[in-house]
């Protein structure tokens, strides 16, 4: 029996429930994420440290995330899917009530940075399990569920926990994601559908490794990275871009930041609709839009109207493609299925850190403020060079195998008939 033997399958036209669990997990994960960002003046008040100091839990967070993403798919190898999935969000848990008790920073960058391996180890499962309980035919579209669960975040989740923060205080905020975590964790448990991997047929170490062979495999790590590293390289400091480039008033920035969340949001749902079909088109036609839109963001001086359009294409055509990249870097480890969607987290969150610091340096030169654009601009553009190859490689590869696809039948009547006969 394979471990996916026990997993349902799923018609194109209908995604299973669990499914959207998992995005109810993503949520939660991409909120914790990005919600510090939002409540760190009170945080840096209350631990009597300096902004820089309590920024370093941002940092922290996605250092975990490159790191925690593939050390976890190989810790967790022999352990049922749904199982990893519960023991990353009872992780998750913990680290929250730590962080919503502690006092002391370096206690709350330590549980911070095991929250985000447990944040790793569930954003690697859950797009393998997404993929499998949702079939070949619609496995790039339930990706893309599940990441729009973390794209949501960016549009519900953050302000929702900043809200709380205003309230009851960032400690609040941390409260609410542990509840919210517990519910998910019984969700999970009920609705995602055991598999065999405990069985004596689980894949082992060596057999994962043998499966990142895979230069495509590659490729598509290679795109991932650039894709988020050029986006998140002008988002990161998208506020002074409203801002000081574009007269946006201050006012107004987070209607605009609204409006590229909710890009996002649609964006990532279209994507993995669309990519079932049409992998090569979304990962290719994505990144030229989007090239395009930074290059007009990094122009635009003076123009809020305009920059508002702008940033909310960002947000629709920016990261839309990352769920087809993900269902496509699983399909490339071929048996290293979970270590190559963890790679793939851990590709999106090394570009980000590489892009946000590239960009950050091109603030000191004589760019400006145009700048993370401008670096956003080059690193998305490379996006193109890798999913071209895939696709060129994707074509060459069509006609071998309808011609192997037309052989096959041919064969089996003239047995069938002599066996007849």
């Amino acid at each position: 029996m394979t471990p996916t033997s026990t997993l349902p399958k799923a018609s194109s036209a209908r995604v299973p429930l669990a499914v959207y669990v998992l995005a109810s997990g993503t949520f939660l994960m991409l909120t914790s994420e990005f919600v510090v960002a939002g409540i760190l003046p009170q945080i840096s008040q209350e631990l009597n440290v300096s902004l820089t100091q309590a920024s370093a839990l941002i940092t922290v967070f996605a250092v975990g995330m490159i790191i925690g993403s593939p050390l976890m798919a190989m810790l967790t190898l022999r352990l049922s899917k749904r199982l990893t999935l519960i023991i990353a969000l009872i992780v998750f848990i913990v680290g929250h009530v730590v962080v919503a008790l502690g006092s002391d920073l370096t206690m709350l960058l330590a549980a911070r940075f095991v929250t985000a391996i447990a944040t790793g180890a569930f954003w690697a499962v859950s797009a393998v399990v997404a993929s499998r309980l949702a079939g070949p035919s619609s496995g790039a579209r339930a990706i893309g569920i599940v990441g729009a669960g973390g794209a949501l975040a960016t549009v519900l989740g953050v302000p929702l926990g900043a809200l709380v923060a205003q309230f009851v205080g960032w400690r609040g905020t941390f409260w609410f994601l542990a509840v919210a975590a517990a519910v998910a964790a019984l969700f999970v448990a009920r609705l995602v559908p055991a598999d065999s991997s405990t069985t004596s047929t689980a894949p082992s170490l060596r057999a994962e490794l043998a499966g990142l062979r895979s230069g495509r495999l590659w490729l598509t790590l290679a795109a991932c990275a650039t894709t988020t590293g050029g986006v998140l390289a002008a988002y990161s400091f998208i506020s002074p871009i409203l801002t000081e480039q574009a007269g946006v008033p201050s006012s107004l920035v987070p209607v605009v930041l609204t409006g590229f969340g909710v890009g996002s949001f649609i964006g990532t749902i279209l994507g993995g609709r669309f990519g079932d079909a049409h992998p090569s088109l979304i990962t290719i036609l994505t990144p030229a839009v989007t090239v395009l839109v930074l290059l007009g963001i990094s122009l635009a001086s003076d123009a809020p109207v305009i920059m508002t359009v702008l940033v909310t294409l960002l947000g629709l055509f920016g990261l839309s493609a990352n769920g087809v990249l993900i269902h496509l870097a699983v399909g490339y480890a071929d048996a290293a299925a979970t270590l190559g969607s963890a790679l793939s987290v851990s590709a999106f969150n090394l570009g980000t850190a590489v892009g946000t610091t590239v960009a950050g340096f091109a603030l000191t030169t004589p760019l400006g403020i145009t700048g993370p654009a401008t670096v956003g601009t080059v690193i998305v553009a490379l996006t193109l060079v890798p999913t071209t190859i895939l696709a060129v490689l994707k074509h060459r590869r069509a006609p071998r195998a309808k011609a192997r696809s037309m052989s096959a039948p041919a064969e089996t009547p003239t047995r069938s008939s002599a066996n007849v006969s």
